[in-house]
């Protein structure tokens, strides 16, 4: 094309009142790919593009955009020859239209061929617009498509916007893109540190942004420099201090949404405040201050912590003051409250939770911690728990939910749980399972460790399944208000990963038998033992486990998940081997056999009734691995079942090759269909393998 190879660095930034810090990555992240998918849709090449976000602007730097679209060459398709010229070959009206709008004549139209016949065409070069014209439209988009869930409007300006704007820098190349977007005009200023260098700054080239920002506006405009610079400040701080601070990355994104200049300031309070539960104090630092914490060489909490401030203050010792004048109620509070609770017991407040509706078909949190104590009893004595002690930690597993620490600090439930009955005298082992009852709290969380932890968690999710289920309120689509799949991805993931021999349709039932007089579906238990299965082949995916691979095992329904687990390892080697594809299609075939046959199949086959060496031999090799795998089967070593049962392959195939299964005597077909179906118990065993794809 005309001038294809120009290109010039473009420059757009968004200048605005504070923006949400949380949000400010992401708004980030949607601003450069909706720009950039727009450049791509109007075809124009570029270099590498750079991000940039902080308080108060939104930023991109594409390098090497290209200053205009390339020239198209574009065919415009007209009326047929038969219709464009009568009989002496004159063009005919719809002809000369055709030329007229394409603003040339009909000598100069050329003729294209296809299978549906001949057309007049008209071959053209469509010119290629400029990229200052297609700039505008292509940001004032990618502004719209922003994920902003409410926009607002400031002064008398209809533009809305997540925050007013203050101003628009657009550049391509050092030529400003003449637009006014979110009512501004585009120009070619910026605006440094609100404080440091609240002037205008101009940018000559695009390139010069970055710098021009931090050398004179004191503002580290990318985020990602920012926020490294950020966690060094805070890892060199606490040192000199002689502490560790461990870094929460959501924290961490969120203050370096909150400054553009940042400087640490560490601060301390009074060594009186570490008597409070140490969560609590760290939740009101990170959560309400933005702070820091530290801890010393043995991980406990330090009274010091570390501020971020958007300032390089001459006086850097009045922040300092001033974070702790302001932590300092914060932490009274929580110290008020840690005290105040004290002062009753767990076991005390059992009885409130009477006062408290779970649901209201399903009765009272009190209700709900009867049946899970129960439960989780029946749990603990099939693992080897202590059933006193699970009864106990199930009855007290929601007091703490009634202490004011707990209403003042929800993430503290569990943990306010732990640190109280450890101050009632309850056994570590009691004390534990309050926080355990929580986990996982979410996806790749902790599980539980202690056996009580294990019983009580694991009683609470499935009490919670069968409940909601059976009550007919099981989620539908998107909804999904009592968190059930979750419930059932925690207790799929307590009992698969702590290899758990527990009877899961058994433990359903016990759970519906307690919820009797409120179940309105007869058939939960099964409904929940179908939808955890669900929820179970998402794991076996995420782990690569291929659906027909977890629909053989699952066709057999192992009653604990355990057992299913290593069911599916044994499925997994087995397909490795080489007689897998055969046997499996064997199976295939033993399945519609048995599946057409109409008459009833004796549970014992005849020996005297064989009419050929290849049922001898089949009943022979049956018989023998019948005993072979017994041993092995009553050990869960199904892996080794399966490879036992490879060895299968050689008189399965001769046996179909040789003797035809429907035979015209009744008594030899019966008893052909009897030595079948005896093959096919041995592989149901550990799995329907027919199930199995090539």
């Amino acid at each position: 094309m005309e001038g294809a190879s120009q290109c010039a660095d473009l420059l757009f930034e968004l200048g605005t009142e504070e923006l949400p810090p949380v949000a400010l990555k992401r708004l980030s992240d949607a601003l450069t790919w909706a720009f950039v998918e727009g450049l791509q849709r109007a075809n124009l090449q570029h270099g590498p593009v750079h991000a940039y976000a902080t308080p108060r602007r939104l930023a991109l730097w594409v390098e090497a955009c290209a200053t205009a679209q390339p020239d198209r060459a574009t065919e415009r398709r007209g009326p047929a020859v038969q219709a464009a010229f009568d009989a002496e070959g004159n063009p005919t009206r719809a002809a000369q239209g055709f030329a007229r709008s394409c603003n040339t004549g009909v000598d100069q139209l050329e003729r294209l061929t296809t299978d549906k016949g001949e057309w007049l065409v008209y071959n053209f070069q469509e010119l290629g617009k400029p990229t200052a014209e297609l700039l505008p439209g292509i940001a004032e988009e990618a502004l719209n498509r922003l994920p902003i869930p409410k926009r607002m409007r400031w002064g008398a300006s209809e533009a809305q916007f997540v925050r007013p704007v203050q101003w628009l820098l657009f550049l391509l190349g050092e030529q400003v893109v003449p637009c006014r977007l979110l009512d501004t005009e585009a120009g070619n200023l910026t605006h440094g540190h609100r404080f440091h260098h609240p002037q205008a700054l101009r940018i000559e080239h695009p390139a010069q942004y970055a710098e021009v920002l931090r050398e004179q506006g004191r503002v580290i405009a990318d985020f990602a420099q920012r926020r490294e610079k950020i966690r060094r400040q805070v890892a060199q701080t606490a040192d000199a201090i002689g502490g560790h601070a461990p870094i929460d990355e959501a924290l961490l994104d969120e203050v370096t949404g909150l400054v553009e200049w940042p400087v640490p300031i560490s601060a301390g309070f009074e060594e009186r405040f570490l008597e409070v539960p140490h969560e609590a104090l760290i939740s009101t630092m990170k959560k309400n201050q933005k702070y820091f914490h530290l801890v010393d060489a043995q991980g406990r909490l330090m009274n010091h912590f570390i501020t971020i401030a958007n300032i390089d203050s001459p006086k850097p010792e009045l922040i300092k003051e001033g974070n702790e004048r302001v932590v300092r109620p914060r932490l009274s509070d929580a110290m008020f409250f840690w005290q105040q609770d004290g002062k009753r017991t767990l076991d005390s407040r059992i009885d409130s939770l009477k006062g408290v509706l779970f649901q209201q078909k399903l009765g009272s949190m009190h209700d709900k911690s009867v049946r899970v104590a129960a439960l989780a009893g029946v749990i603990a004595g099939h693992i080897g728990g202590d059933r006193a002690a699970a009864e106990k930690a199930g009855m007290l597993s929601r007091c703490d939910l009634m202490t004011e620490m707990v209403y003042e600090f929800p993430e503290m439930q569990g943990i306010m749980g732990r640190y109280q009955a450890k101050r009632d005298g309850e056994s570590d082992e009691i004390a534990q399972a309050l926080d355990e009852f929580y986990m996982p709290r979410f996806s790749g969380d902790d599980l539980p460790r202690t056996r009580t932890g294990i019983a009580v968690s694991l009683a609470e999710r499935l009490d919670t399944l069968v409940g909601i289920f059976g009550i007919g309120m099981k989620p539908t689509g998107d909804k999904d208000p009592f968190a059930l799949r979750r419930a059932a991805l925690g207790a799929l993931r307590i009992m698969r990963e702590h290899s758990l021999a527990l009877d899961l349709r058994q433990l359903l039932e016990y759970a519906v038998e307690q919820l009797r007089p409120a179940i309105t579906e007869p058939d939960c238990a099964e409904e929940v033992y179908g939808f955890m299965l669900e929820r179970l082949k998402g794991i076996y995916l995420d782990q690569q486990i291929a659906v027909d691979l977890f629909e053989a095992v699952a066709a057999i329904r192992p009653d604990s998940i355990a057992d299913f687990d290593r069911r599916v390892q044994a499925v997994v080697a087995f397909r490795t081997l080489t007689a897998a594809d055969a046997l499996a299609a064997a199976n295939k075939r033993i399945h519609n056999i048995l599946k057409k046959s109409a008459q009833a199949i004796p549970p014992e086959v005849d020996p005297d009734l064989f009419d050929s060496p290849q049922e001898q031999t089949l009943y022979s090799v049956i018989e023998q691995k019948r005993n072979e795998i017994a041993p092995l089967m009553a050990d869960a070593a199904y892996e080794q079942v399966l490879q036992s049962l490879a060895t299968l392959q050689a008189p399965v195939d001769q046996f179909f090759d040789q003797v035809m299964v429907m035979a015209d005597n009744p008594a030899i077909r019966t008893n052909r269909l009897a030595l079948l179906n005896r093959l096919n118990k041995l592989f149901l065993g550990v799995a329907d393998i027919s199930i199995l794809q090539s």
